[in-house]
């Protein structure tokens, strides 16, 4: 699973989310990603990276806004679960809290689309 989540050129051909991603995905590297709902590229840096475990993409204006998505593998039993989850913070997420859109819909289809790659071993 990990393979999957940070080979930034294969990442479209299972991740129905993502059109592109220009990395490499690695610590310290900004991306430059493109998905199906927005015509804006986001460029997140990734800034925690530890492999097999998990890592950190970063983007915003701290203090004004910055958002952070954390994925992490947890392998138990000889399964492995997916998380992901991204937080907002800073000092104008009061203002423009309202127009950001509902990551809870792309998040699950984030997920299955992985679920599905890595038990096709794609």
């Amino acid at each position: 699973m990990w393979a999957l989540l940070t080979d930034a050129e294969a990442f479209p051909r299972w991740n129905s989310t993502v059109t592109r991603i220009g990395g490499p995905i690695a610590l310290g590297r900004k991306l430059a990603i493109q998905v199906p709902i927005s015509e804006r590229t986001f460029t997140p840096t990734v800034t925690a990276f530890v492999a097999e475990q998990g890592m950190t993409w970063s983007d915003g204006f701290w203090p004004m806004f910055q958002g952070v998505r954390t994925f992490e593998l947890t392998e138990a039993e000889g399964e492995t679960t997916f998380a992901m989850e991204e937080v907002f913070t800073g000092l104008m997420l009061p203002m423009i809290a309202r127009t950001l859109p509902d990551f809870g819909p792309p998040f699950e289809q984030y997920a299955r689309d992985l679920k599905r790659a890595a038990e096709e071993g794609a």
